[in-house]
């Protein structure tokens, strides 16, 4: 029998993507940890038997409040419901995403044209608003950095008219499943409302809806069917991406839509997620408070932002916030409560000065005008001192159409003076336009310091990556203590990367299995290449080169477990459903050296400790 030990062992750190529904029809699992309380814990069912996190997290709001209801029905309840929609990977039941067949198939130029009419004609938008061009701040051809440096191809869109068939036909399916994904949430939203309403609180519930950000431009001018590649800096493989076209919402993609829709959901903004031009800061908000607003389906354009919430919240609660809570001094809330213009749309913003920084991007918006620079994001161009700044009246100019630098410049230099001060006050010096890897790879306070050791054991709650053992560009070494009562039992490996044992492996009791990689090198930065070597003990039994990934194995939702998988299987040769438990014999443990000491250090080191015991 011949053993394949995957990266790393039976750790199931996965450098794969996360599981979603399942291709015979089983709906998706959750994208992210799921906690309770403050602990891990596992989800409740696989796929294949029907889960879905948004089902499950409505399932779990409705049970939190009937459990309070039942107890006092007189007390109030504070509910943060945020669902896995519409973050990616966007996944849905089939039968939800089928319901847009054919629906994106004119693509984002048009779809763009028709949500602006139709935002028109619901008066969200002044009558003269226009729509930006899809490339607005430049594109690799066109624009480089003050130094030479490129301009990100992943923020670069696509023409409709210039993709070929396929192309078109990715790219309407990436939309379809979003657009899937989204119903499917609201109708989840649906199942909460009418719970409310069976139980007499829906008239007396203040709801607040709103987004975290623009539409995410993440998936770069192809789309993605792996998001992790995205903090890796690899690029998405259009060719990988067309082949995988029918499989989009399953099990085996990670999807996201290419950012030609992220603009055409943003309309009528330009940019995307990231950027702190009005397509990345610009969200709807809806508040709906059946006993308390008496007016019904209107539009108000106060300015407000997020930070708004709390206090608009603690108004209509006529709460005020408590200067201590449990002996801890509150900082002061920044935000001002909306509630006054819930019957006024005539009352101007309570709001007057907004900042915004985001991965290298700048803006500031005070009392309806806005400037804001060009900076690619995340582009690592820095030299922030020569970014070009834009001047708009956002109050007649909600698309920042019409740049007004050169017309109005002393109020342009106003409005930079006024970012610098607020970014004092934020603590938001210096600039920062690092990639998504090197941000995501820089330490952070952890609960103990780093160790040269770990252990793990089975039966034990998910280990967050954040606070895992980090094989990332360093040599390692992995050994597993086990108990193998005969022929059957095996380790599994990725399926990019697999080294195959010469041998069979061994039965017996107290048997060390171990996989080492001894890096010699790097193809890129971060990137380390090696040799990966299996061990039966002490006896090489295979040996391979491989490179290992350079940043995080997935942005959430799995952690490594000993014995077992949650989430998404390392490798297509597991059996069965998630969470995959070891079956062939015993774990008793595994451990886990990163000092850079050779193998067999290690080995000698667990033959002392299977001494001691």
């Amino acid at each position: 029998m011949a053993v394949a030990m995957s990266v790393p062992l039976s750790l199931s750190l996965s450098p794969q993507v996360t599981r979603s529904y399942d291709g015979a029809g089983g709906p998706p699992a959750p994208s992210t940890d799921l906690v309770h309380d403050q602990h891990p814990v596992e989800q409740p069912a696989p796929p294949e038997e029907g889960y879905h996190f948004g089902v499950d997290i409505t399932g779990k709001a409705i049970q939190y409040i009937d459990d309070v209801k039942a107890i006092a029905p007189e007390r109030p309840v504070f509910l943060y419901y945020a669902p896995g929609c519409a973050h990616a990977p966007h996944q849905a039941p089939p039968e939800w995403i089928e319901r847009y067949r054919g629906r994106f198939d004119a693509g984002y130029e048009a779809m763009r044209e028709e949500i602006l009419a139709r935002q028109k004609e619901l008066g969200l938008v002044p009558e003269n608003t226009a729509l930006p061009p899809i490339n607005p701040i430049g594109t690799p051809e066109t624009r480089s950095g003050p130094g030479g440096e490129p301009f990100p191809p992943l923020d670069f869109t696509r023409p409709w008219a210039e993709l070929d068939a396929e192309e078109q036909r990715l790219f309407s399916r990436m939309a379809e499943v979003y657009a899937g994904f989204l119903s499917h949430c609201d109708d989840q939203i649906g199942r909460l409302l009418a719970y409310l309403e069976d139980v007499g609180q829906l008239d007396n519930t203040v709801f607040v809806v709103v987004s975290d950000n623009g539409a995410s431009g993440e998936g770069g001018p192809n789309g993605s069917v792996n998001e992790n590649k995205f903090f890796n800096n690899v690029a998405d493989d259009l060719a990988e991406n067309l082949a995988m076209t029918d499989k989009l919402g399953g099990v085996e993609t990670y999807g996201h839509y290419p950012n030609g829709w992220a603009m055409a959901f943003d309309t009528p903004f330009k940019m995307w997620k990231r950027y702190s031009f009005n397509g990345g800061t610009c969200d709807p908000c809806i508040i709906s408070w059946p006993a308390g607003i008496a007016a019904r389906g209107e539009v108000r354009d106060q300015y407000h932002h997020a930070v708004d919430i709390v206090p608009t919240v603690l108004d209509c609660l006529g709460l005020d916030l408590p200067e201590t809570v449990k002996g801890h001094r509150q900082t002061p809330l920044q935000g001002v409560s909306t509630r006054y213009s819930f019957d006024s749309a005539a009352l101007p913003s309570a709001r007057t000065t907004q900042f915004y920084s985001m991965l290298g991007t700048r803006g500031i918006w005070h009392q309806g005008w806005k400037a804001v620079t060009t900076h690619p994001a995340i582009s690592g161009w820095s030299d922030f001192h020569k970014d070009t700044w834009e001047l708009y009246h956002t109050d007649i100019d909600r698309a920042e159409l019409v740049d007004l630098a050169q017309q109005e410049p002393a109020r342009l230099q106003q409005l930079i003076g006024l970012w610098f001060y607020e970014a004092g006050v934020n603590q938001a010096l210096p600039g920062d336009d690092r990639s998504a890897l090197e941000i995501l790879s820089t330490p952070r306070p952890e609960l103990t310091p780093a160790r040269n050791r770990y252990v793990y054991r089975p039966g034990g709650s998910e280990v967050p990556e954040s606070v895992a053992v980090d094989i990332r560009n360093r040599s390692y070494s992995i050994g597993a203590l086990v108990d193998l009562p005969g022929p059957g039992a095996s380790f599994l490996g990725s399926e990019e990367q697999r080294i195959t044992a010469s041998e069979d492996l061994p039965t017996g009791e107290k048997l060390i299995l171990a996989a080492s990689f001894d890096k010699d090198g790097e193809a890129s930065p971060g990137v380390a290449t090696g040799i990966r070597s299996l061990y039966h003990g002490d006896r090489k039994v295979g040996e391979g080169r491989i490179r290992t990934q350079p940043g995080r194995f997935t942005l959430a939702g799995e952690g490594l477990n000993a014995g077992k998988d949650n989430g998404d299987a390392v490798t297509a040769d597991y059996p069965g459903t998630a969470p995959y438990p070891f079956t062939g014999g015993t774990l008793h443990r595994v451990a886990v050296d990163v000092s850079g000491d050779p193998y067999v250090d290690l080995e000698r080191e667990a033959e002392a400790m299977l001494a001691r015991e």
